[in-house]
């Protein structure tokens, strides 16, 4: 979820409006438990590239970027999101965890920052540890990774617009924009 090593998006346009209707975040790790350790000129090359993310974001989105630190386990964020859109509270969680990990350069692996961030937006956090061990959240966050798969996704961000545009990687707002317009024009067709 939440960080570049965690979420697909995929959004369904409707034709009514320039909005989205139904955008449906998914769960996606791109270095899940057990991968091989990156190597240090990778790591080299990720780090180097921060400062042009955020300029982008910047400059094209007026956004500012405060990233959280990199190779977190996303995991248990996954399967805390589950859990909150199983109570009607995904869109609030979420939220603040994209702002704790994006904006508040907190790391989203810390099972207490998770708690935090649940009880903040309503959740019932009596028995959260068990919450995150439940199998029917992991098998959730498996299901989602296995969509993504079946797209033959391998990395993040990654939009799929009305089930058949795919938008691969950080791309400018026009490129996005074109893609909505595409699928507003079949739709009207």
């Amino acid at each position: 979820m939440l960080t570049r090593e965690s979420f697909i998006t995929v959004c369904e346009w409707k034709p009514v409006s320039h909005i989205p209707r139904n955008i449906h975040w998914r769960s996606f790790e791109l270095r899940p438990a057990g991968s091989p350790p990156i190597s240090p000129q990778y790591q080299a090359r990720i780090e180097a590239s921060r400062p042009l993310l955020q300029k982008r974001a910047r400059e094209e989105y007026g956004l500012e970027v405060n990233q959280g630190p990199f190779g977190v386990d996303s995991r248990p964020a996954l399967i805390a999101d589950k859990y909150a859109e199983s109570q009607g509270k995904g869109k609030a969680f979420h939220k603040a965890v994209m702002d704790a990990y994006w904006q508040q350069a907190r790391s989203i692996d810390d099972k207490s920052l998770l708690k935090e961030i649940a009880e903040s937006v309503g959740l019932n956090t009596e028995n959260f540890d068990a919450v995150l061990a439940d199998s029917t959240f992991d098998a959730e966050v498996s299901a989602d990774v296995e969509l993504a798969h079946a797209y033959r996704l391998n990395g993040v961000p990654a939009l799929v617009f009305a089930d058949k545009y795919l938008v691969s990687g950080a791309q400018p707002y026009d490129l996005l924009k074109q893609a909505v317009e595409k699928v507003q024009a079949e739709a009207v067709d």
